[in-house]
């Protein structure tokens, strides 16, 4: 049998599929630059312009540009009050924070109370974002110099801006090295018009980064520091434990459940370890982010509120609403991934569930898109349905800041709100639209990009390759045993039977 390192000595071996080669969109773009491929394309690695690099510069420099997008709020917009912010797109929550949050005051998050008259919210006395974030938001706060109030926030921003960028790159890096067959899978991440104008309103991407990470080193067969880092995301953001989740399912259907306890045992103790001792030693301010969730209110993004808006219907239940929503999506996802002909890809499971979790969400923030952003390259890496998905979302970025001039402001500057509710829904169906085509792909396999060269799945890790050992089918699937070697450069008519070990992950 074929072991891990001859496996991977393989994967060296064949040469990075370009997008040019089998992406029709990207072959038609790249007339522009000259055609699919040049003396610049060499990638084998001997020169220095090889794909990883490339994206990283890309994705710096597309990141600036985002920055760029905010300055005229960088001059004046955050300051100044009313619908400036709104009306030039340029909202971000990090300097409007750092005074409400105590960051200027330097105030310990969750140990410290805020006091009334600083928080934005009366039902917020304590920060109200996750252990890490947390901890993320005052190494900023260390970084930023003492001055006037104007001038620290805007420090405060820029230092922000840069961690984050940084985690931007670490996203594109883990995305391009989680199939390393498609390294330039990355490029979408990098080019997102998306990532460029939301990164910086929140901290969603230090999570988002975090979790590519756990998924690249999950594709790699490391589980038990994939869960680390998925734990860590966790920690940060709430929404990373539907990865483990998604891996739950398949490991099932794979029989590989020791693997996914290895990956869930190192997950909750690197939660733990980060969230324990805040837990025991500030154990409001701790809460302060769960009791938040549960008690906000219906709020903007969500199709809840077009139902509440158009009927009148304040929905009290809204909580409970959504939750029945999600539980029966995720049953529902749960049983295709049993029932499909084939087990589904990592990445296309994990997409489904956090589009799930967004799609009956009570609020959608436009930097939510960050969630999906590296998923929705990993289910379904092609740059016509990856666009029209983007398009939407960057319909519904400028759509919540022209609703919220129109209610901030005086001049009602805006959209109304029978617009806006048409921008939620084309956010909507945006995301449908990608959920339908990976539920095909899941459903009809030879739809599936990434498995029309014979492989099963990439990012996979212990899954790659492995045997059914759980489906609701009569018939569960066998991938062919030549399947392994249908894309190598020394391949046979047929490979030779007990050679191909789909245990072993790469």
């Amino acid at each position: 049998m074929t072991s891990v390192h001859d496996r991977a000595e393989d994967d060296r071996r064949e040469p990075p599929v370009r997008p040019t080669e089998e992406d029709p969109l990207a072959t038609a773009a790249s007339d522009l630059i000259g055609g699919p491929a040049g003396r610049w394309a060499a990638v084998g690695g001997h020169r220095w312009w090889n794909p990883l690099r490339v994206m990283v510069l890309v994705v710096i420099g597309l990141f600036a540009l985002g920055m760029v997008q905010k300055a005229s709020c960088y001059s004046s917009g955050w300051f100044q009050g009313g619908d400036a912010q709104y009306i030039h797109a340029c909202y971000s929550d990090i300097p409007h924070l750092y005074a409400q949050r105590g960051f200027a005051a330097d105030l310990v998050p969750y140990f410290d109370r805020i006091p009334d008259a600083m928080s934005s919210s009366p039902d917020i006395h304590y920060l109200e974002y996750p252990v890490l974030t947390g901890l993320f938001m005052e190494v900023a706060s260390w970084l930023t110099p003492h001055g006037t109030a104007q001038h620290s926030a805007q420090i405060y921003w820029i230092v922000n801006s840069a961690m984050l960028m940084i985690c931007a790159v670490v996203l594109v890096v883990c995305v391009a090295r989680t199939n390393r067959r498609r390294p330039w899978d990355g490029l979408f991440i990098a080019l997102s018009p998306a990532l460029a104008l939301t990164a910086t309103i929140n901290w969603d991407l230090f999570a988002v980064a975090l979790a590519a990470a756990g998924l690249m080193l999950w594709s790699r067969g490391k589980v038990v520091p994939a869960g680390v880092l998925i734990g860590l995301a966790t920690a940060a953001k709430l929404y990373p434990v539907l990865l483990l989740a998604a891996l739950f399912i398949l490991c099932l259907r794979a029989g590989r459940m020791r693997q996914w306890g290895g990956a869930l045992a190192g997950a909750v103790v690197a939660w733990l370890v980060v969230n324990l001792p805040v837990m025991l030693l500030a154990p409001d301010g701790w809460a302060q982010f769960y009791t938040f969730s549960q008690e906000r209110h219906t709020d903007y993004g969500s199709f809840w509120l077009i139902i509440m808006e158009r009927s009148g219907n304040p929905l009290s239940g809204v909580n409970a609403y959504g939750t029945a929503v999600m539980l029966l999506l995720c049953a529902g996802i749960a049983w295709l991934a049993l029932y499909a002909p084939r087990r589904p890809r990592v990445g296309q499971l994990a997409f489904l569930a956090v589009a799930a979790l967004l799609i009956s969400n009570k609020v959608y923030s436009p930097q939510y898109v960050l969630w999906l952003l590296p998923l929705a390259v990993l289910a379904r890496p092609r740059w016509r349905d990856l666009l029209i998905w983007q398009g939407t979302e960057v319909l519904y970025f400028l759509g919540i800041w022209m609703r919220l001039a129109y209610v901030s402001g005086t001049k009602r500057h805006g959209l109304t709100a029978d617009a806006y509710h048409l921008a939620i829904a084309v956010h909507l169906i945006g995301v449908l639209y990608l959920c339908a085509l990976v539920v095909r792909d899941i459903l009809l396999p030879q739809h599936d990009v990434l498995r029309q060269d014979g492989q099963d799945d990439p990012a996979g890790g212990v899954l790659d390759g492995a045997p059914d050992a759980f489906v609701l089918r009569p018939a569960p699937y066998e991938a062919p045993k030549h399947a392994a070697w249908a894309h190598g450069p020394s391949s046979g008519p047929e490979a030779p039977e007990g050679v191909y070990d789909p245990g072993n992950g790469r």
